[in-house]
């Protein structure tokens, strides 16, 4: 099949930009003939995307001298580079940025003449793609931020909802994601096919990691520096447990932009040398620095099927993580008490926390880390079984069938 993806963000950087290069990578090994269409800033060279070609790899692009004047507009409010926060776009930008992907849509089903469109985000290209593709038929994959900008955005829920259901189908990540979306689109749930969430096993994978000796003590935390996945409260609960006397270093792979990023970033510096900042990281040196730790933990409020926790248990990581919907159903069953649950704190909206519920999550994140990083790596080997559902592979058979399904 001719599949032609979209994303109307960057293709790097972020957990959607990951699955789209493992599908497009896996398409291309399986025979299919894949497409992209994804924003990207003006002037930067075309992005690599799964290994095609770069003449298949079509882009609008954003800033000073691209097809819209503004930065790319990120799924999250905090993003990694400089982008545009949804809530705060004005009706003249909207208006530009529809047209704009309107167009850019109709040029990529002339060049690409796919027999299936892929899009990316329950959000606003994707309800305008149905519209444009003059009979293709689509996916709409779910990665969970669309749902929550329907929170933070309600002046464009209706339109959103309504240009989702001419989707044929539906990928989400997981059981609750299903139910929300049927309830949200108010579509029939047969059309909905729970595809997952995967990690690469060639990079993520225990072989050639550092002794338990080595690796005790080494806290990691991957992730945008944003309050939305618990950063601030994370930094309270280690300052916390270093006081109590626990010696323990906290890595951080991950970067941000705006005031927020900047001002954890300089909390963070002021912490060195117990936390040191590795900033982004591929997927490659990320794997390395996983088997040099113990213990990955995830202190976000708000996630769909958080590809970080495979990643570091197939590095041989023990996980905490918050009881977020995706990793409470999911990953728990299989990893057992290689993974610690933290309750979250009471939310307003989709993921601000309650400031009466902060001192008590700060207190369970820090005994889940006292406690976590105490037993020993070794005994956290991660087995086949456990892993073998959240495989790039395994993801991309059930998303092919979704694809043959339509």
């Amino acid at each position: 099949m001719r599949v032609l993806f979209v994303l109307s963000q960057r293709p790097e950087l972020t957990g959607s930009g990951i699955t789209l290069d493992a599908l497009v990578r896996l398409a291309a090994a399986a025979g299919h003939e894949p497409w992209v269409l994804c924003g990207v800033p003006a002037g930067e060279p075309v992005p690599a995307v799964g290994g095609i070609p770069a003449d298949r790899v079509l882009t609008v692009t954003f800033g000073e001298g691209g097809d819209l004047p503004f930065a790319v507009p990120g799924m999250s409010d905090v993003m990694p580079y400089r982008s545009t926060v949804w809530s705060r776009m004005t009706g003249p930008q909207l208006s530009a940025y529809r047209d704009t992907w309107r167009t850019h849509l109709q040029s990529a089903v002339d060049h690409a003449r796919p027999d299936v469109v892929h899009c990316n985000h329950l959000w606003l290209v994707s309800a305008i793609a149905p519209s444009v593709l003059g009979g293709v038929p689509s996916i709409a994959h779910c990665h969970a931020t669309g749902l929550r900008q329907m929170e933070l955005c309600p002046g464009l829920r209706d339109e959103v909802v309504a240009g989702l259901r001419g989707h044929r189908a539906f990928a989400v990540l997981h059981a609750d994601h299903a139910r929300v979306v049927a309830a949200t689109l108010d579509v029939a749930p047969e059309r909905i096919h729970m595809v997952g969430a995967g990690y690469r096993d060639d990079l993520f994978h225990a072989d050639g990691a550092a002794t338990d000796r080595d690796r005790r003590g080494n806290l990691l935390y991957v992730g945008k520096y944003a309050a939305a996945k618990g950063l601030p409260w994370l930094l309270d609960a280690c300052e916390r447990r270093w006081t109590a006397g626990d010696r323990f270093t906290l890595h951080v792979a991950g970067d941000g932009s705006g005031d927020q990023a900047e001002a954890l970033r300089t909390r963070m510096h002021a912490l060195a040398p117990r936390v040191v900042l590795h900033g982004r990281l591929g997927q490659a040196p990320l794997a390395d620095l996983m088997r040099r730790c113990s213990t990955l933990v995830l202190p976000s409020f708000y996630e769909g099927l958080p590809l970080v926790l495979a990643e570091a248990r197939a590095c041989g990581c023990r996980l905490i993580s918050t009881r977020v919907g995706g990793v409470a159903q999911e990953l728990a069953p299989a990893f057992g008490d290689r993974l610690r649950l933290v309750d979250l704190p009471r939310l307003d909206g989709p993921d601000r926390p309650d400031p009466r519920d902060l001192p008590r999550f700060t207190d369970a994140l820090a005994a889940a880390i006292s406690g976590t990083m105490a037993a020993p790596s070794t005994a956290a080997a991660p087995t086949a079984e456990e892993l073998a559902p959240l495989t790039w592979s395994a993801v991309f058979a059930r998303v092919e069938a979704v694809w043959r399904s339509v």
